[in-house]
């Protein structure tokens, strides 16, 4: 039997084609992370932000024209913006959003693979309601683990790495 290393966080070992997922033979895979992963979504916001705003205006528009039948569509599409963007773009051949790609952060599966379109949809999802329903507080848990992940990484096998690092 090989002797396994001790550390204060349950990793399942990476697979051989994806050796730099392990932060105690890689650290600087995650060098830097848990900062650059709020200033990436900082920037995702201001990208987010302007197109919410046309799509209200549109949608809002829509509403008036057809006496508020297709009102409804307005607060639907206010939150389909916001999922497409980060589902479309995680999920693409870059697995970061522009956010992310600024600062050198992309997002994989815990065997080192890229995630797919479900995946990051599913992550996506997982975001979004567990920061609906604590307010942002469910975010500490990237100050308490090695690999800075959040909840939503926890539940969708994904790590945000420093893609610059490995």
């Amino acid at each position: 039997m090989e002797p396994t290393p001790q550390n204060s966080e349950i990793v399942p070992a990476p697979e051989a084609g994806a050796p730099w997922l392990d932060h105690l033979a890689y650290p600087e895979s995650y060098d830097g992370v848990t900062m650059r992963r709020l200033l990436a979504y900082l920037v995702d916001l201001l990208v987010i932000a302007p197109t919410v705003a046309v799509v209200a205006v549109v949608f809002w528009m829509l509403g008036v024209l057809t006496f508020g039948l297709l009102m409804p569509l307005l607060g639907v599409m206010l939150i389909a913006v916001p999922i497409c963007y980060h589902t479309l773009l995680i999920g693409g051949p870059e697995s970061a959003t522009f956010g992310m790609r600024l600062f050198g952060l992309q997002v994989r599966r815990l065997d080192g693979g890229r995630p797919d379109h479900i995946l990051a949809a599913l992550l996506t999802a997982a975001f979004y309601i567990s920061v609906a329903f604590t307010g942002w507080l469910i975010m500490l848990v990237v100050l308490f683990n090695m690999r800075g992940r959040a909840l939503h990484d926890f539940l969708c096998g994904t790590v945000v790495i420093n893609a610059r690092g490995r």
